[in-house]
This record gives C-alpha cells, structure tokens and sequence, in this order.
C-alpha cells in the first residue's frame, strides 16, 4: 500500500486495541526497521537500537514490566525502542559507510568525530538528550512506516525502564525511550484525536 505521506500522518491514529494471534512476518518485522533508521540523528550518529518483541514468551516478559497493558499481548510485536548513550565513541564506524561510497570526505568525517567527541565525553545530559531526540525520530518513523504499509501502531510511556532493561538484558548504554506496538487493529480504537488550532501552536520569527 502506498499512501502519499500527508494522508499517512492524518490518518495515523494511536491504536491500543488489536487482532489477537496475527503475525507478521519477520521480513516485514526487518522492513519496519530499516525504514526506522532513515530517521535523522545528529553527526548520524544513529544512536538508537530496536528489540523486536514477538514471541509469547517475551510478550509475556514485557506485559509485567509494561504495567500489564492488554496491547502488549495482543500486537503482533512491540519494539522496545532504545537510545544509546556514549554513542560518540563509535561514531567513526558508524561514518565509515558513507565516507566509502564518497558521500562524506574524510576531512569531514574527522571534523564531525572531533567535534562530537569533545562535546559529548563527559557529558552525560547531552549523551542522553541525543538518545532521547534520536530514538523519538526513529519511532515516528517506524510508525509513518507501519502505516505506510496497511498496520496500525502505538507509542507507549508506560513501562518501567529498569524492568524492561533487566528483562531483555539492555546494557548500561542503551536506554530504553519508548515501546511502539504494531499489528492489525481490532474493533474499539479511536480515529486521531483532535488537534490543537494551528494559531495556538505556530509562531512566526
């Protein structure tokens, strides 16, 4: 299916009701997030990493640490979305890539590594800012993604980070941001809910 993407961001809506027991395929469940990591992130540090989870035994393992939300169960997965902190460190490599292919000299890849190292080693309120803004982006683009292609998602907060994290076995530099749901809608769920006027929120500089 293929939506112009002003028709995917106004028929979006935040799904918590679904088809119990349908599955996607794993392709897809890759697709999803390859198109995820087209988001933007600063120097491209790319510091985020998703956990697909799928199974009904980690469904499970998330259900008690997502506060017992029906949606966890019943989506055919839920990524648990994570920013990675110290990501400066392998920024070089992360770089490599597109300095091979020449979309990126090496002058530049040098002064983009040495400029993100100094402002991020030591800090870890910006390490963690960047993590929070990065993985942000790549949810809304996973769900753009998902309803590009005919499933419906859902952004949850409520979780406990610690739980999540000692339950998939996250490592001290990968923060769990947000969970995103994703499946076949059920009956039940509301359209998009309105928005505030555009005069309330728009301010011309």
């Amino acid at each position: 299916m293929n939506l112009a993407i002003d028709t995917l961001i106004e028929t979006r809506a935040s799904t918590t009701r679904y088809q119990a027991g349908r599955e996607l395929p794993t392709a897809v469940i890759r697709q999803l997030v390859q198109l995820a990591t087209r988001a933007p992130s600063a120097y491209n540090l790319q510091n985020w990493k998703f956990v697909a989870v799928h199974s009904a035994a980690a469904k499970a393992r998330l259900h008690a640490q997502a506060y017992e939300q029906r949606q966890v169960l019943d989506a055919s997965v839920t990524f648990i979305i994570c920013g990675t902190l110290a990501a400066h460190r392998g920024l070089a490599q992360a770089l490599q890539p597109s300095l091979d292919v020449g979309i990126l000299p090496q002058r530049t890849l040098d002064g983009w590594v040495a400029t993100a190292s100094e402002s991020h080693a030591g800090n870890p309120q910006l390490q963690r800012d960047e993590a929070l803004r990065s993985a942000s982006l790549a949810a809304m683009t996973l769900m753009l993604a998902a309803q590009g292609m005919g499933l419906a998602s859902g952004a949850m907060s409520g979780f406990d980070s610690a739980g999540v994290a000692g339950a998939f076995g996250l490592t001290a530099d990968e923060l769990p941001v947000m969970l995103v749901t994703v499946g076949y809608p059920d009956a039940g769920n509301w359209p998009q809910k309105l928005r505030k006027p555009l005069a309330e929120v728009l301010a011309f500089a």
